[in-house]
């Protein structure tokens, strides 16, 4: 089952970091986002999967569950490479061409850290979020600790069938954020770092990009997701589920609280990101 999500059940939050700019000369410009392959009439966003290795094999998360994976302070690469559990993927070609494969699954398409050439094509990002839970806690100090990796430590996605230990017994559904970054604007060379690294940066202050990471807060409406996976629902085809159109879709806005401008170059990242 693979369910990509736009749908009114969904009203779950979800969150990753920005990625912006460093220009030679100090200053920062926020990448945007742009609408996803087969996405077509969409603003833009983020992409969600929420994924089962069979029908009935999986329960739902349940009202008030939350959960966060990655470490924004992370530098360095965790050496996972064909069960990547974050990944980036450079485009080399416009349209999503030269790369039709799967995320996070070979080192050869996609690294865990920011891309060192230009991506004409864009940039595009995963998270991958662990699939046993305790059975017990919705959510735990560190927002981590009530979730863990199978068995044998992380899987790629799409998951298949995974054996969860005996202190997280409970497999819930392997959940995955996409979000596609228009990278077009940031190809040229001249405006780089003077040294030849990479100028993208993340919204925390991270510029390996080693630190991605997402937060999670189950929303879904009474049982629908828990009833979608039990169908084994296949990207869009879901008759359970209601999908929202794009022009229903991209009038789902949150109203700016702060009067600033966050679109043209900065002298610094808002709120100074977390530290190098």
């Amino acid at each position: 089952m693979l369910l990509p999500k736009t749908d009114t059940e969904v009203q779950s939050n979800y969150w990753t970091a920005n990625i912006y700019f460093k220009a030679r000369n100090g200053t920062y410009k926020r990448v945007p986002q742009t609408a996803n392959q087969f996405n077509d009439g969409d603003n833009a966003g983020i992409t969600l999967y929420y994924t089962s290795p069979d029908a009935n094999a999986t329960t739902a998360f349940r009202p008030g569950f939350r959960m966060l994976t990655g470490d924004p302070m992370r530098r360095t690469s965790e050496g996972l490479g064909k069960n990547m559990q974050q990944c980036y993927r450079c485009y080399t070609q416009p349209n999503w061409g030269g790369s039709p494969y799967p995320p996070c699954m070979d080192p050869k398409y996609d690294t865990d850290y920011f891309p060192k050439q230009p991506c004409p094509g864009g940039i595009r990002s995963n998270i991958i979020f662990p699939q046993c839970w305790d059975g017990k806690n919705l959510d735990s100090p560190d927002h981590r600790a009530h979730v863990t990796h199978p068995v044998n430590g992380p899987v790629a996605f799409p998951v298949v069938n995974v054996t969860c230990p005996a202190s997280h017994p409970v497999h819930v559904p392997q959940l995955m954020y996409e979000v596609m970054w228009d990278t077009s604007a940031f190809n040229n060379l001249d405006e780089w770092p003077a040294d030849g690294s990479q100028p993208f940066i993340l919204s925390t202050g991270d510029d390996t990009g080693y630190g991605q990471h997402g937060d999670y807060v189950f929303g879904w409406k009474d049982s629908s997701l828990q009833h979608a996976m039990d169908s084994g629902c296949y990207l869009r085809n879901c008759s359970l589920l209601t999908e929202q159109p794009p022009k229903i879709k991209n009038l789902c806005n949150v109203p700016a609280t702060v009067d600033e401008d966050i679109e043209g170059w900065m002298e610094t990242l808002p709120g100074g990101g977390m530290g190098n």
